[in-house]
């Protein structure tokens, strides 16, 4: 159904392309370079994101984001407490001495450099503002922390910094008219929905690429048999002629894996800028148009037989299908779409699918052989990951993995080699994102498992098959037991302790703890514990802590 048989060694590149982004996944929304400044007496704060609203002649205007000081009083969280106070740029602009006017408890725009975070901010408090944003000479965040000789640290007005592009439009705001500003910290909700969906996609779309590669694997071996039983001569050919769209894995590329991804990871880190990025997105798209056209042919061939099993001889491609042949043009208008427009709000739609295809379609062409060649490409992953995530800060003071992720050194969102959610229920907004590789590397193996399962269920008795699960069951149900039986002697530790400490024969008590154990009984009884061993486990969780308690006082 793919274009041609040089498909799948481009599907097996492109794999290495996509999964040199293997351990990929959101930086967080700050970087700093703190990890030897401890929190002191007056520089205790945690970092906490800071919104920055804006009116312009009392026209509400831009949002811009800074973060907030580890000293200083902690800011607002809710927006509809936070003050709306006017904005005055700071003469001199450093702020390392006192301004020769008046504040009035207006809030001070400061340029970094020259002097001290915390001395800026005593300098602004002394001069009568009720806050101080700084603007910083880069475009990233840095948290803002003290020395640690500092004690004189009675700093009572907050500070904020924002990046350099930020502040330097907030600045040319002042020039506009006149500004004031809010200063609020919105929390964040407990529970991240965009995670749990974008878990939901990964491995949803892990089990559907797994199943049908488990499946055509199927197909191939009980066509296979077929021809075997019918005695055809072709059969012997099968192998060869069957298998030739896909692409096994063997022991050296596993570990070459490793040094591929790595020496890629390391020239998109040192070539990183808008014209890398756009080759970027030129190779995501050409990989995401053979994945969507192999999903949507392997699809509509169900109910388009004839036109999927026609072919037509096209030019470089080989032998291709008149149903290849018509979606192939949705496919790369699809895919160029979504590349012009991939800045708008809901690109992320367009470059999931286009992923997930890829993904999919991967996954369906590259196939781990064997147990061992899969754990040898899994454990090279996995170092590969920590190295270039955390490891990699040594030599370049800064996670590879994460700048590269991002997109730092460029003005794009990231590379598109990821799957990504927006935040819908998030004050600060933001993408939840997943690399390639988190799902290709783990679909791989999970793939092979399926494969495997099917294939000894097609070659083994249906006995052996039941006895097998028989004992994985039984081997589960045991250890539950066991689980069971711990967490009932703790529980019933914790009740019995209660009851002695506070009054051991005190009636609701030895009622609560009769019903308890009734319960349990019950409970050890159906996960099928014999009642010979009620007694001693009713005794361990009963008389401990009486034992405990009286040797204590």
């Amino acid at each position: 159904m793919a274009m041609g048989s040089s498909s799948p060694e481009v599907a097996a590149a492109l794999l290495l392309v996509m999964a040199a982004l293997a351990g990929v996944a959101a930086g967080g929304d700050i970087v700093h370079q703190d990890d030897e400044a401890p929190k002191i007496p007056g520089c205790s704060n945690d970092f906490v994101l800071v919104k920055v609203q804006t009116w312009v002649n009392n026209r509400e205007d831009g949002e811009f984001v800074g973060v907030g000081a580890r000293f200083g009083p902690t800011i607002e969280s809710k927006e509809k407490h936070a003050n709306r106070t006017a904005l005055l740029l700071a003469d001199p602009i450093d702020c390392c001495t006192l301004p020769t006017a008046k504040l009035g408890g207006a809030v001070l725009l400061v340029q970094r450099g020259n002097c001290k975070f915390t001395t800026k901010a005593k300098v602004a408090e002394a001069a009568g503002a009720s806050a101080i944003i700084i603007i910083n000479h880069v475009h990233e965040l840095y948290k803002m922390v003290c020395d640690r000789n500092e004690t004189d640290l009675d700093i009572n007005i907050p500070a904020v910094l924002l990046p350099k592009d930020a502040g330097n439009d907030l600045q040319k705001l002042l020039e506009s008219g006149k500004v004031s500003v809010q200063l609020y910290s919105p929390d964040r909700p407990l529970v991240d929905t965009a995670e749990v969906f974008l878990w939901l996609m990964a491995v949803g779309t892990i089990l559907c690429a797994s199943y049908w590669s488990a499946w055509s694997a199927r197909e191939a071996v009980i066509e296979q048999e077929k021809l075997l039983k019918d005695g055809h001569e072709s059969s012997l050919n099968f192998e060869a002629g069957g298998s030739s769209g896909m692409v096994d894995i063997n022991m050296t590329s596993a570990i070459l894996f490793v040094v591929v991804a790595s020496l890629f990871l390391i020239m998109l880190y040192k070539l990183m800028s808008h014209w890398f990025v756009e080759l970027l997105v030129v190779i995501f798209c050409i990989g995401g148009v053979e994945g969507l056209q192999t999903c949507l042919v392997a699809l509509l061939s169900r109910w388009f037989k004839p036109a999927a099993e026609s072919f037509v001889k096209v030019p470089f491609f080989g032998a291709v299908s008149y149903l290849t042949l018509a979606v192939c043009p949705f496919c790369i208008v699809f895919a160029v779409i979504w590349a012009v427009y991939r800045r708008m709000t809901y690109a992320w739609i367009g470059q999931d699918i286009l992923g997930i295809a890829l993904i999919v379609t991967v996954i369906q062409i590259v196939r781990i052989p064997n147990l061992k060649v899969g754990s040898v490409l899994l454990s090279c992953s996995f170092l590969y990951d920590i190295f270039w995530v955390f490891i990699s800060k040594m030599w370049f003071h800064e996670s590879v993995m994460i700048v590269v992720a991002r997109g730092d050194k460029t003005d794009e969102d990231g590379v598109p080699m990821l799957l990504k959610i927006p935040r819908m229920f998030d004050p600060w907004g933001g993408f939840s994102i997943i690399g390639f590789g988190d799902i290709l590397l783990p679909g791989l193996l999970i793939a092979f498992a399926l494969r495997l399962v099917l294939n000894l269920a097609l070659h083994s008795s249906l006995i052996s098959i039941i006895q097998s699960w028989w004992s994985i069951m039984n081997c589960i149900t045991r250890g539950l037991r066991a689980i069971s039986i711990n967490l009932y002697l703790i529980c019933l530790y914790v009740v019995h302790l209660l009851a002695v400490v506070l009054n051991a024969h005190h009636v609701l008590a030895q009622w609560a703890i009769e019903i308890y154990t009734n319960f349990f009984h019950l409970f050890l009884g159906m996960i099928g514990l014999p009642k010979r061993h009620y007694s001693l486990v009713t005794f361990c969780g009963q008389w401990l802590p009486m034992v405990l308690v009286r040797h204590h006082s």
